[in-house]
C-alpha cells in the first residue's frame, strides 16, 4: 500500500517538475578574448607525427621540436609510452600515466 502511494504521488508531481522552465532562452555569447600578453604561442602547442613501423604505430609528441613523449601501438597487446622525464633525450617505459600514488583512505563513519 505504501508502494501504491509513493507512486500516486509521484506521477502527480512529474507534471509540475516540467512547468518551471522560462520560455525566453537566450544562447549563452561567445567568450571574450584573453587580454593583452596572454595570448596562446603557437610555438607550444604539441605537435604529433604518426609513424607506422611495420606492424607498430609510433606517435611522437614534440614541443618546440623537442622530442618528449612517444606512444607505441603494437598490432597485439595494449600501447605503451616512452617518456623523457628528465628532458636529457633519454626515454622511459611506462605501461599506463598510473604513477602508483594512493592516498590513504579510512571511513569515518558508518551506519
Amino acid at each position: 500500500m505504501r508502494n501504491l502511494f509513493a507512486l500516486l504521488l509521484l506521477c502527480a508531481a512529474l507534471p509540475a517538475m516540467g512547468a518551471d522552465r522560462p520560455g525566453n532562452l537566450q544562447p549563452i555569447p561567445d567568450p571574450p578574448p584573453p587580454p593583452p600578453g596572454f595570448e596562446i604561442d603557437p610555438a607550444l602547442e604539441p605537435q604529433v607525427t604518426i609513424l607506422k613501423r611495420g606492424t607498430d604505430t609510433v606517435e611522437e609528441y614534440r614541443v618546440a621540436g623537442k622530442l618528449y613523449m612517444l606512444k607505441v601501438t603494437p598490432a597485439s597487446g595494449r600501447p605503451y609510452y616512452l617518456i623523457d622525464e628528465k628532458g636529457d633525450g633519454k626515454m622511459s617505459r611506462q605501461e599506463t600515466f598510473d604513477f602508483g600514488l594512493r592516498p590513504p583512505m579510512w571511513v569515518i563513519h558508518s551506519w
